[in-house]
């Protein structure tokens, strides 16, 4: 049994200073070590006394004989002594109302961190740092009970507070672990489904904060705040053959479309309340699949108090949100979409967390996660707190909180969030208001080398999956390997793409001739880095409508200029990321509160672009020339660029021997008898074209097989002759 070698004269002399000095620490909730004077010790008699401090007690005796301890005056202190308790022995507690309750005492116990634990934590690669802290439902030496630890380093005494101790924060202090700041004690009894927080007693300024569990995997539905100890996973995976094959993959050749998910407004049910995972699972991967996307990605999901932040301010790292069900619900979700050949990408937030009072914002007293000084940690956009990525610990905090979802939930990757702002020190921020680095420059040496370590660390550790940045500027090699100066991400998204592409189809077409470089510069940078073409959920909100509020013209332009826009992004270098709603051609912007327009369906015009989705997936999927070289120049090449009088844009798709022809027009005027060159002899038929009756189209275009003609053109050999209907995009492949 442990023991601590006190005086004996500090074994129950209420006279002692150092028994004086214990009792007024419990008593006052500042003790940092409740095991130096609570539980069994030597009596210096030879004997042992136990001690335990219980609040609210009238009464306490070791339930196996009965034997009562003694109070100490009129403190909360009762004390047994004897020769030997047993070694887990339990007190029988009678509290002021009469209630009685048996409890193992948690003072019984030895330490149960290992050092080598404790040690790594403050490693800077650490990224299992959520396998021993937080709340583990465990059994020590056959007892049940919960094993808590947390890191406070700058905490004068940390308690465990559950609505089981009336949230008591003298009833369970737990004990420091050397200089490590982590704070353990198991509590027998205290089993999966307790609410629970932590109280913190910061020796800062001697504030007193309750806090939830920066690692809890399980957390109270807003506006609730506590953490729920979880219950171990009993979840049976059917997804193995997908994760087998997801190792061997080459997702840099292979096509990847991606669906952006918000789940609370995905769809609804008839009264108007959300589905959770499992509700949604089977609906959303048919759906997913059905339309031909190899990719769903879900708005965040880790724990988050506001609903109008849409997941971008977590506060639960290691939890699901309780919105929509618990940790195995979401497992469910991510094997039936594997189930279905559809893999699931995760929204994640590293970059910045929010002030709320229970979450991360001065955990112990201290700037802790966050940078101390102002002009590092607070973020001007958004009101939040940026992360301290100098310290050991907080990069083991996000990077075990990025392992933990890969490992745990079988994500196929991570979109990380808000790339820019975690890069530069001077993000959104005027002279004056930020500090440089060592070396007088604006970029965050230690954000650069987490996200090094990040994306070392899934590449190696979990082979198949992908990290995406949302990334803005630049930034030279985000999307190039670490060990050649890269950050080392999979894929970066294409934010010059999006916006030139965006303003460019906004313009009536009568002035587009003027702006064509729009459309006709990317290509000078497609390839630098391996691009994923975004129309996300950003572009439908804060006022600014709908995609297909934004094209211009009357209602039959405006639909063929949205199915242009969409058949611009499937066949453009690049992996592709539709928002839910844009395959709807809904016509207002995104409402997070309500469910998406299914109804819009009805009306061939919008069912029109959702078969032209599925259609322009199919094509991108089934034709490697569409998909193979998305990220190389060897993939493409202009046949007429400088078109601009026509506003006509025509080129090639590559993989080996085969190419796919496109051709663009951007006016609403056919262009009949457009001559665009072809690599040699052979038949060309249309694969997809926009402007498609079934689509919602004038239905101009080239039903009967192209054949090709010994004429150079565009510096091709051999040329066929098209008519590029009004608004669309036509792609051609050999017949």
């Amino acid at each position: 049994m442990p023991a601590t070698d006190l005086p004996a004269a500090a074994a129950g002399n209420g006279t002692d200073p150092v028994f004086a000095d214990h009792l007024a620490r419990l008593a006052g909730a500042r003790h940092h070590d409740p095991f130096e004077f609570l539980g069994p010790h030597p009596d210096g008699t030879g004997g042992v006394v136990v001690r335990a401090f219980i609040p609210h007690a009238s009464g306490v005796a070791m339930a196996h004989d009965g034997t009562p301890f003694a109070r100490h005056g009129d403190s909360d202190l009762f004390m047994w002594r004897g020769t030997a308790p047993p070694r887990h022995y339990t007190l029988r507690i009678r509290f002021a109302g009469g209630a009685t309750v048996d409890r193992v005492d948690p003072y019984c116990f030895g330490p149960l961190l290992a050092p080598p634990d404790m040690e790594v934590l403050a490693a800077a690669d650490c990224s299992i740092a959520h396998r021993f802290l937080g709340a583990r439902a465990t059994a020590v030496d056959g007892v049940d009970g919960t094993r808590f630890a947390v890191w406070a380093p700058d905490a004068e005494r940390v308690s465990i507070v559950t609505d089981g101790n009336g949230w008591d924060g003298r009833c369970w202090p737990a004990r420091v672990r050397g200089s490590s700041g982590i704070w353990e004690l198991f509590v027998p009894g205290v089993g999966p489904g307790t609410l629970y927080k932590y109280e913190i007693r910061s020796r800062i300024d001697g504030s007193i904060t309750l806090k939830a569990d920066p690692y809890g995997r399980r957390h109270e539905a807003r506006p609730r705040t506590a953490s729920i100890v979880p219950s171990p996973s009993a979840y049976a995976w059917q997804d193995q053959d997908w994760l087998a094959a997801r190792a061997d993959s080459r997702w840099w050749h292979d096509p990847v479309s991606i669906y952006e998910v918000h789940l609370g407004s995905w769809r609804r049910r008839a009264d108007g309340t959300v589905p959770g995972y499992r509700e949604l699972a089977d609906q959303l991967a048919d759906y997913v699949a059905g339309l031909g996307f190899t990719h769903v990605e879900l708005m965040p999901i880790t724990e988050y108090p506001l609903d109008e932040s849409w997941g971008y301010q977590p506060t639960g790292y290691f939890a699901p949100t309780s919105r929509y069900g618990d940790a195995d619900d979401l497992r469910y979700l991510v094997d039936r979409c594997h189930r279905a050949g559809v893999g699931v990408l995760l929204d994640w937030v590293p970059g910045h967390f929010p002030r709320d009072a229970h979450g991360l914002a001065r955990f112990d007293g201290s700037a802790l996660y966050e940078y101390a000084d102002p002009r590092l940690g607070s973020h001007p956009d958004w009101g939040t707190l940026v992360f301290n990525y100098g310290r050991n610990e907080v990069r083991s905090f996000l990077l075990s909180s990025a392992r933990y979802w890969l490992e745990e939930f079988h994500f196929d990757g991570l979109r990380v969030d808000a790339v820019a702002s975690m890069l530069y020190l001077d993000y959104s921020r005027r002279p004056g208001e930020w500090l440089p680095n060592p070396h007088g420059g604006n970029e965050n040496l230690d954000a650069i080398a987490f996200l090094q370590d990040l994306n070392r660390m899934t590449h190696r550790e979990f082979p198949g999956t992908v990290t995406i940045a949302e990334e803005s500027t630049a930034w030279p090699g985000v999307s190039r390997p670490v060990h050649h100066g890269g950050l080392g991400f999979s894929m970066k998204w294409n934010m010059g793409w999006m916006h030139d592409s965006l303003e460019y189809f906004r313009r009536d077409p009568v002035h587009r001739r003027h702006h064509h470089n729009l459309l006709t510069f990317g290509p000078v940078y497609a390839f630098s880095e391996n691009f994923v073409l975004p129309l996300s959920h950003d572009e439908v909100v804060h006022l600014k409508g709908s995609l297909l509020g934004r094209m211009p013209g009357d209602d039959w332009q405006r639909f063929a200029n949205l199915r242009l826009l969409l058949a611009w992004q499937w066949t453009y270098p690049g992996k592709k990321l539709l928002f839910m709603g844009g395959e709807l051609a809904q016509p207002w912007e995104w409402n997070h509160r309500d469910q998406l327009p299914w109804f819009l369906l009805d009306d061939p015009r919008h069912g029109g672009v959702q078969r032209l989705v599925g259609d322009l997936n199919r094509a991108y999927r089934s034709l490697p020339a569409l998909h193979h070289h998305d990220f190389s120049g060897e993939g493409f090449a202009w046949l007429r660029w400088d078109d601009a009088d026509q506003s006509v844009l025509a080129w090639l798709r590559r993989c080996g021997d085969t190419a796919v022809a496109l051709v663009a027009n951007c006016t609403p005027v056919p262009r009949t008898g457009y001559r665009i060159g072809v690599p040699g002899p052979g038949r060309w038929r249309e694969v997809v074209n926009s402007d498609s009756r079934f689509y919602g189209g004038s239905d101009l275009g080239n039903p009967v097989p192209l054949e090709a003609e010994p004429v150079p053109c565009m510096g091709q050999p051999w040329s066929i002759t098209v008519l590029a209907p009004p608004l669309a995009l036509v792609i051609l492949a050999p017949a």
